[in-house]
């Protein structure tokens, strides 16, 4: 008779958080899942993981039910299969930053406790079903709030219309030598928080976050200016937050899978490295759309040479006096 398995702390661990034991090799999950070796692989590099040795038993049934979902979606029409590897790409990008977010809190949580491993398991399993119901909830408020705007969206929107901003911190690389690694941390937090605050109250969306760098888009040239300018506004109510540069750009953009790309992004960069600490820069097409503009004064500066444009004419947005 042979001793039972030991029952390692780590490997119950790891069961709790994937939702089952792993049983199937690369081979066998595809073959269970009835997709091929390369396309399984494949989608699995797109999603962020690497490569898993043939021989190794790596994957569980939700692996397998994960790759079943995904070929039922491309069988009826769902996902072109074009665009499965990019599709699975962004997911799991958006995925690994949010998994790396709460692995961390989570772990600051035990070390705060002092909990036992099997009192850690217990909690991992209580706060798991919690997370995912809880995620799920905001991407549904999300989607139905992206499909409002798609419905109501006017011509200029359903042709990819945005405005552009990038807000950037001013002196980011002497801030991480002279900040702790700690400072740091609680520097991008607040700047994150309060651009994401700023950026959703007047109307606008936050694309992504570069560490020293929020890029966010806008419906209307008019939410652009507000987001800029309240951003500047309450970095400077704070008091000791660094100040920041904002550049806008307007017009046409690719709008691809969660991020945005072409020229008007280009623009928008540009233009935040040109801009002087605690001011706004705009694009001629940004200003053209907010001359007149009861709430907004709109100044035309010198001319500058950036890269890729050797006559970038910049535009000072600013509130109207009074």
């Amino acid at each position: 008779m042979t001793d039972p398995a030991p029952d390692f702390p780590a490997l119950r661990f790891e069961q709790a958080l994937l939702g089952g034991e792993r049983k199937f090799t690369r081979t066998e999950v595809s073959a269970r899942a009835g997709i091929s070796s390369e396309r399984a692989e494949k989608m699995w590099h797109a999603l962020g993981f690497a490569t898993v040795p043939d021989h190794e038993i790596a994957f569980t049934d939700g692996d397998v039910e994960a790759l079943r979902l995904v070929a039922a979606l491309e069988d009826d029409g769902f996902i072109d299969p074009a665009v499965e590897s990019s599709l699975a790409r962004k997911l799991g990008q958006t995925q690994s930053r949010l998994a790396s977010w709460q692995s961390a809190m989570f772990l600051e949580l035990l070390a705060g406790s002092e909990l036992g491993p099997d009192e850690a398991i217990e909690v991992a399993s209580l706060l798991l079903p919690a997370m995912e119901r809880l995620q799920t909830y905001v991407w549904r408020r999300h989607l139905a709030a992206a499909a409002g705007r798609a419905v109501a969206g006017s011509d200029e929107l359903a042709r990819g219309v945005r405005v552009v901003g990038f807000a950037d911190i001013v002196s980011y690389t002497r801030l991480t030598r002279r900040l702790s690694e700690v400072e740091l941390g609680q520097l991008i937090e607040r700047f994150e928080g309060m651009a994401a605050d700023v950026v959703a109250l007047n109307g606008g969306r936050v694309i992504k976050s570069i560490g020293d760098e929020v890029l966010f888009v806008t419906d209307t040239p008019a939410q652009g200016a507000a987001v800029a300018l309240a951003l500047q506004d309450k970095v400077a109510a704070a008091g000791d937050m660094p100040e920041l540069r904002i550049g806008l750009a307007y017009g046409s953009i690719l709008i691809r899978l969660g991020d945005v790309y072409g020229e008007v992004v280009n623009l928008a960069s540009r233009l935040t490295s040109e801009a002087k600490p605690g001011r706004v820069l705009g694009d001629r097409e940004l200003a053209a759309a907010l001359d007149g503009h009861p709430a907004y004064r709109v100044r035309k500066l010198r001319r500058v040479s950036v890269r890729g444009y050797h006559h970038l004419s910049p535009y000072a947005i600013q509130r109207a006096e009074g």
